[in-house]
């Protein structure tokens, strides 16, 4: 059943203005001038949808910010939180307890190789954090490598890893990270013309970093499988297992971030079952519990596992597998294979939002290339097919990023809420998104993508 707004409802708590006058006098949002946003009063969601307090209803595109796997209000999710809170709302991190030892177990059932061990964090940016600190002390060596178009998370190691603009002010140049290019076809730095190249030129560039850096200097290599944020990228054949060829080369822990791409968005468990690779540490969070309540984690192999058997690991967090989120875990992850819900994310990549997006592109002449897989997918927006030159310059702001803005109006005109960064639109919806709720979507973006053709050059 599609899900239906209920302003009343909505009003018997506070009214919309109530609650932007509340969020506007006291709220500090991320990644913002505080007084240059105009953030949208939200009274509900269920499903792939939510509303606002005029009972305004809106597709999400974003499932959040790639999280809502699952979708808003999944019933038997909420009622294990709600279950779960009536017989231990927490509990300290250092005892075991059921819901905790059960979301463990869950995880590492479906993690690729012998990610078996699974330490719990908040997030995505501190699983990071703790990442990189246990491939720092088990290898002894002070330097990490991550590629440009990437992101890890905003705390400050994770921050320092990103690679975009978001990055730049928190970063001092003493955190120990070096960046490399990883292979994007469509906007190659290795001029290669097929994805061949592309693959062999990228792994040699990343050697030659290696070797340049020193490699007894270089504890660890991280890469999103596929990148999120920074346009859904997905390598070419051979790449990953060519890094983890050499990480075992030169003595480097390999780490996946499946932050965003991990349980299901991909149309796999994880990304990394893809590409049939296994990395020595996985970072997760998001879609674990599509967000319910915040958790994160990290999977670790057998051999650094081994590293703390005896060693204390010098880490760790009050809210650790906070049993309200483990309990959301558990449930989700339960949902997940009740429901097939990583094989709908598959068909729905394959049969709907693949060909319905590839055909918009052929009709529309902002659209310069449609990349993804399962229910992760970007379009690139261009000025001009043959260039490729981008709809908006890198980073844009202000005017610069008027096309942009503009396309971004028209599909919430439409009723539908996009993810939009720089000269990209992210189409993201939940991985249960149904064949309907797809293809209304694809009609809003092609009413949108018609603005946005507006600001292309017209020889092209």
């Amino acid at each position: 059943m599609t899900p239906q707004p209920n302003p009343q409802s909505a009003a018997q708590s506070l009214s919309g203005a109530a609650v932007k006058a509340a969020d506007r006098a006291h709220v500090f949002h991320s990644w913002s001038a505080q007084e240059l946003i105009d953030p949208l009063a939200v009274a509900g969601a269920e499903g792939s949808y939510f509303w606002d307090y005029d009972g305004r209803r809106y597709l999400d595109f974003t499932s959040g910010l790639v999280f809502t796997n699952i979708g808003y209000q999944h019933p038997k999710v909420v009622a294990a939180i709600q279950e779960q809170a009536g017989r231990m709302t927490t509990f300290a991190p250092a005892f075991a307890v059921e819901a905790r030892s059960e979301a463990a177990r869950l995880i590492a059932e479906r993690t690729p190789g012998d990610l078996d061990k699974i330490f719990f964090t908040n997030g995505g940016a501190d699983a990071v954090e703790h990442a990189i600190r246990m491939a720092r002390l088990h290898t002894g060596r002070p330097k990490v490598l991550s590629a440009y178009r990437s992101y890890h998370g905003g705390t400050q190691q994770a921050v320092n890893l990103t690679g975009d603009p978001r990055r730049w002010p928190s970063d001092n140049g003493t955190a120990g990270v070096v960046h490399f290019w990883a292979p994007y076809l469509y906007r190659s730095k290795f001029y290669a013309e097929t994805e061949e190249q592309e693959c062999a030129r990228a792994l040699q560039h990343l050697e030659d970093t290696i070797v340049f850096e020193g490699s007894a200097t270089i504890a660890a290599i991280i890469l999103e499988t596929i990148p999120g944020t920074a346009g859904i990228m997905i390598p070419p054949p051979g790449y990953l297992a060519g890094v983890r060829a050499l990480c075992d080369q030169y003595g480097i822990v390999f780490v996946l971030d499946e932050v965003m791409a991990g349980f299901g968005r991909t149309g796999e468990w994880f990304a990394a079952d893809l590409f049939d690779v296994v990395p020595d540490l996985m970072t997760f969070a998001k879609g674990v519990n599509s967000g319910y309540v915040p958790l994160g984690g990290v999977a670790i192999s057998g051999a650094v596992a081994e590293t703390f058997a005896t060693r204390p690991y010098p880490g760790g967090l009050t809210y650790s597998g906070h049993p309200l989120a483990c309990a959301a875990a558990v449930a989700t992850l339960t949902v997940m294979a009740e429901e097939d819900i990583v094989g709908q994310a598959a068909r729905t990549g394959e049969n709907i939002l693949g060909p319905g997006l590839r055909e918009l592109a052929a009709r529309h002449p902002s659209v310069g290339e449609v990349r993804g897989t399962g229910v992760f997918w970007a379009l690139d927006l261009v000025r001009n097919k043959e260039t490729r030159e981008p709809l908006v310059p890198y980073n844009a702001a202000g005017e610069a990023n008027a096309p942009m803005a503009a396309f971004g109006a028209a599909a919430k005109a439409n009723g539908l809420w996009p993810f939009i960064n720089m000269n990209r639109t992210h189409v993201v919806p939940p991985c249960n998104v149904t064949e309907a709720e797809a293809k209304e979507g694809l009609a809003a973006l092609d009413a949108a993508l018609s603005v946005a053709d507006e600001y292309t050059d017209p020889a092209a």
